[in-house]
């Protein structure tokens, strides 16, 4: 059973004390904070460095008090990792965005983002499992997420959690500059996904 689940807060890896829990409505500053800092770190030469300068968490923090607000906690929801009374990373999840997927089967690991201090100390896969535990428990059969195609530390952090790419590719302009984006997709198992 995860620290979730049981209202425990281990510590989750030897290198450093952390732990996983729900967030709720004040953590949404901190969140959009993460979000930005963490795409200044990973997409650091992966996405116009100018774009990235100009990110700012108050931009971010209307969309995180909405999403805090409205997620469904039945089938999705918001994680936050916490290391010294501090958010230092989140992941959201919940059913599939994907015209091709059926949402009550297939759940979708929409974002995880740790803050770049935070990377290689096993809170990225405690986030990840623990969604993924939650994904399963919430009745979907496979999950899926999104990831930059040139993003090759974000791939191999996937593929080693058992994900594997799918075949599905997306061009998103969104930004104003073009980003690629693959689709990878695993099982999930009601007994555990870690």
């Amino acid at each position: 059973m995860n620290s979730v689940a049981t209202g425990k807060q281990p510590e989750v890896s030897a290198q450093g004390a952390g732990y996983i829990r729900d967030a709720g409505p004040a953590d949404a500053e901190q969140i959009a904070a993460v979000h930005v800092r963490s795409w200044q770190a990973a997409y650091r030469g992966l996405l116009p460095q100018d774009y990235l300068d100009r990110l700012d968490p108050a931009d971010r923090l209307p969309r995180w008090r909405r999403t805090l607000a409205e997620t469904d906690r039945i089938a999705g929801g918001v994680l936050v990792a916490v290391t010294d009374g501090q958010v230092c990373g989140a992941a959201w999840f919940g059913p599939t965005r994907d015209a091709d997927a059926d949402p009550a089967q297939v759940g979708e690991l929409a974002g995880i983002y740790l803050v770049a201090s935070a990377w290689g100390r096993g809170l990225g896969r405690s986030l990840m499992a623990t969604a993924l535990d939650r994904l399963a428990a919430a009745g979907y059969a496979q999950a899926t997420l999104w990831v930059l195609e040139s993003n090759a530390r974000a791939r191999r952090f996937y593929a080693r959690a058992g994900w594997a790419e799918d075949g599905a590719v997306k061009q998103d302009d969104r930004l104003g500059f073009p980003m690629t984006e693959v689709r990878y997709r695993r099982r999930l198992s009601r007994e555990s996904t870690r």
